[in-house]
């Protein structure tokens, strides 16, 4: 366990949602939303970005999925807002291209303060399994929003859903991790970020 390791509950109307997070720990915690999908990605990205992450999620997915999609990135963008907290400065800038079979996908990340999501992905299929990936938008602007980060995530190319996304879920994991890195220098030339 590691200084930087933050836990989190969210509950709402809608959703559920307990999480534990420690950047310095690479030991998988379990990750169950319900949505074996998620889950997957969830795990690849925790695994890639050596993460140690837990998530235990229930929600309205009768319904749609939706609610818990956005609202586990709300919670987990919160945690790295806690870890940036705790550390006080970060390596900041994050970056990573990763493979998939014939996927390609890039994540940059920049730790500045300022929430911004660029998404370029062009799923030549509209769902993985029973998964919409459309909802895949919808949790990368929570955790964009909530950790106050510009996040930037380009699927050069791919012909199978599940490949393009879990590049980008692997590339998200390897560049959170560079971006949370420990760096006790300034993070910005300003004096601050933001």
């Amino acid at each position: 366990m590691s200084s930087r390791l933050v836990q989190l509950s969210r509950a709402t109307h809608e959703t559920q949602i307990s999480l534990t997070l420690d950047p310095d720990a690479a030991v998988e915690g379990g990750i169950d939303t319900g949505i074996a999908f998620f889950d997957h990605m969830l795990t690849a990205m925790s695994f890639h970005g050596r993460l140690g992450l837990s998530v235990a999620a229930k929600g309205d997915i009768a319904v749609d999925p939706h609610h818990l999609v956005e609202d586990v990135g709300l919670v987990l963008g919160q945690a790295f807002a806690e870890v940036l907290a705790k550390t006080g400065a970060t390596a900041r800038f994050g970056h990573a291209v990763i493979p998939m079979d014939e996927a390609l996908a890039e994540v940059v990340i920049d730790v500045c303060g300022r929430p911004t999501l660029s998404l370029h992905a062009v799923f030549t299929h509209l769902w993985a399994g029973t998964f919409d990936l459309s909802l895949l938008r919808e949790f990368f602007v929570a955790l964009a929003s909530s950790a106050r980060i510009s996040l930037h995530i380009e699927v050069r190319r791919g012909e199978n859903g599940h490949h393009m996304a879990e590049a980008a879920f692997k590339a998200l994991g390897r560049a959170l991790a560079a971006a949370y890195a420990r760096d006790d220098r300034a993070m910005s030339s300003k004096g601050r970020i933001g």
